[in-house]
């Protein structure tokens, strides 16, 4: 009798199908490279954050108010010493568009919608990366503590522990393993934060730039119709 059971169990097929077993395999080993990449696309946040802070600082008008009462004058060469060698959006704007002022009102402001588009992308550079970065690095962090979980669990399952064992065998590997939902915590809410604020940075400048350019069409038309 005893020896029909032995060779019943060794006869027996073993639980789970070839696909399942390949998956075990693969997902109970070593996640620590979830950390890693974490910490890798935590710095490439942080990378990305201080370019686009950096680039936003230097590509602004800082002297808004004194362009925009030259504007009022129509003071033109004014406008263009106060601006200077400056660099950004709002810049090109007003340089190009003074350039250009012996078109037309209507060709300016043209001119102005296409270096708002030409220029706006320049900003926007790295953003998507980091809305992206924000949004998914919970994820990868999650994925870690469920690669962490089935490791804790097979594990208990391998080496048989029993009674007290098993809890400590368990909370042990899920205290271990929720580690890189941390971190993905860790690495996603200052993305986010920088990606909205400098969002929202972008939007001033635009919005900036568009009321300085309506300013210089203002003038050339009202120029025109008093030259009429």
């Amino acid at each position: 009798m005893t020896s029909l059971l032995i060779v019943g169990q060794m006869m027996a097929p073993e639980k789970g199908g070839w696909l399942t077993k390949k998956l075990l395999a693969t997902f109970t080993g070593d996640a620590e490279w979830v950390l890693w990449l974490l910490a890798i696309l935590s710095v490439l946040s942080v990378a990305v954050m201080l370019e686009r802070t950096l680039y936003f600082f230097t590509h602004r008008l800082s002297n808004t108010d004194l362009v925009m009462q030259k504007l009022a004058k129509g003071d033109l060469d004014g406008v263009k010493a106060a601006v200077g060698t400056q660099k950004g959006m709002e810049a090109a704007v007003l340089l190009e568009g003074i350039e250009w002022s012996s078109k037309g009102p209507d060709s300016v402001e043209e001119l102005i919608n296409s270096t708002l588009a030409r220029e706006r992308p320049r900003y926007e550079r790295f953003l998507s990366f980091l809305g992206t970065l924000g949004s998914n690095t919970p994820f990868i962090g999650l994925f870690g503590t469920v690669l962490g979980i089935i490791k804790a669990f097979n594990d208990l399952g391998a080496t048989g522990a029993k009674g007290a064992e098993v809890q400590s065998t368990v909370m042990s590997g899920i205290s271990e393993a929720l580690v890189a939902t941390a971190v993905g915590l860790f690495v996603a809410i200052p993305a986010v934060v920088g990606y909205n604020v400098l969002q929202r940075t972008l939007k001033t400048t635009v919005s900036r730039s568009s009321a300085l350019g309506h300013a210089l069409v203002g003038h050339l038309r009202s120029t025109t119709v008093a030259g009429k």
